[in-house]
């Protein structure tokens, strides 16, 4: 009961500090779980600050959109029989990158969005994945590429989408023995080796798993070996454009540099308040017991 409050404590205060002014523009496109109710609609509205009946495109994406990339990938489970998870998704200007936020989504993070993305060929982009109480997230990337198709008229091979899902489940399935920010940053430096250098060969992809994963001190097992090497094969049989890949990939990487210094910096912050209150403390308990 109490998680449950919280997604709604949670949804209900990023609408509060959201800015007044609300997104209306024919570079956002917003992708709304068939299976909300009125209210959970206008919860997500409210989050990606998108008016119903303004300038932005609104569209709807149902269980079996879901389910065609999903199946044979993630579980039963996991795919579920509805569709909930939503998605903005805004166009920036060439060359600005891509940004993820999440809310309520348990199983997938942002990194994991941002690599699947990339696979995907999706850039220079502001994407949103939201639910308005807590998800597992797999279905999320589903809504953000229907919504990045209809605001840049570029169709997205399914196969690609497919691909793109199944890198996305591989990495949140890794990440459950690994630490997911581990399993997303090993997937991403093998993808930028592999990418960048065009390896083919089987042996040769197999050879780069294992070494990244030995530069990472990430002891992998030989089934997660193979998984990983049989990914990788299939992302480069999608003859992705190599200098897009390594722009995206390098701004993933200087963006979470950039949130691990706010993080150093807000933690250095907290540790010098609490040792702020630990010596009023023990300056209010000293004079007491004299």
């Amino acid at each position: 009961m109490k998680r449950k409050y919280f997604a709604y404590i949670t949804i209900i205060t990023i609408a509060l500090l959201a800015t007044v002014t609300s997104y209306g523009s024919q570079f956002v496109v917003v992708t709304l779980g068939n299976d909300l109710n009125q209210q959970q609609r206008q919860q997500m509205l409210d989050l990606f600050q998108v008016e119903e009946g303004g300038t932005t495109k609104i569209l709807v994406v149902t269980n079996e959109e879901e389910r065609n990339y999903l199946e044979g990938i993630a579980t039963e489970k996991e795919i579920g029989t509805r569709a909930i998870s939503s998605a903005f998704v805004e166009q920036f200007q060439q060359g600005e990158g891509m940004s993820v936020e999440t809310y309520n989504l348990t199983w997938v993070t942002e990194e994991m969005i941002m690599n699947a993305l990339v696979t995907a060929e999706v850039v220079d982009a502001k994407v949103i994945a939201a639910a308005p109480f807590e998800v597992s997230g797999t279905a999320a990337l589903t809504g953000i590429l229907k919504a990045f198709e209809e605001l840049t008229g570029e169709v997205i091979g399914e196969e690609q989408k497919r691909i793109a899902n199944k890198e996305m489940i591989t990495t949140g399935e890794l990440g459950e023995e690994i630490g997911k920010d581990r399993a997303a940053v090993l997937i991403r430096k093998i993808k930028q080796v592999v990418v960048e250098r065009r390896i083919r060969e089987p042996q040769e992809i197999r050879r780069v798993v294992i070494e990244i994963a030995g530069q990472l001190d990430i002891q992998l097992t030989e089934n997660q070996v193979e998984d990983i090497t049989g990914l990788m094969q299939q992302i480069t049989k999608l003859n992705l454009n190599v200098d897009a890949i390594q722009q995206q990939l390098q701004g993933i990487e200087e963006e979470l540099r950039e949130i691990s210094l706010d993080m150093e910096e807000t933690r250095s912050l907290l540790e010098r308040i609490i040792e702020m209150i630990r010596g009023l403390l023990e300056s209010i308990l000293g004079m007491f017991s004299r």
